[in-house]
């Protein structure tokens, strides 16, 4: 009985390891993907914010639909840029 407890202790241990050691590993991939995620995100906001700002004023001002796609446009200069200044900060 005592040599089945042993295997068992042992089997545990590499089990603890192994989760140890994954768990390590994507707390390490999500540090390093952290800025890139927060540059997409970025992109993504900067299109939605300023299309809708774009649409709101083409509703306002009836201009349809300059202002969504100026909007639009400058979402997407802001949005690389954002994007382009988290790639070569490293």
């Amino acid at each position: 009985m005592a040599g089945a407890g042993s295997g068992h202790d042992k089997n545990s241990g590499k089990n603890g390891n192994f989760l140890a050691n994954s768990a390590r590993q994507l707390q390490e991939n999500a540090e390093r993907a952290g800025p890139a995620a927060g540059a997409s995100y970025t992109l993504i906001g900067a299109i939605i914010v300023l299309g809708g700002i774009g649409y709101a004023l083409d509703r306002w001002q009836g201009t349809t639909p300059w202002g969504l796609l100026g909007g639009l446009s400058l979402g997407l200069v802001v949005g690389f840029y954002e994007l382009a200044k988290s790639v070569w900060r490293k």
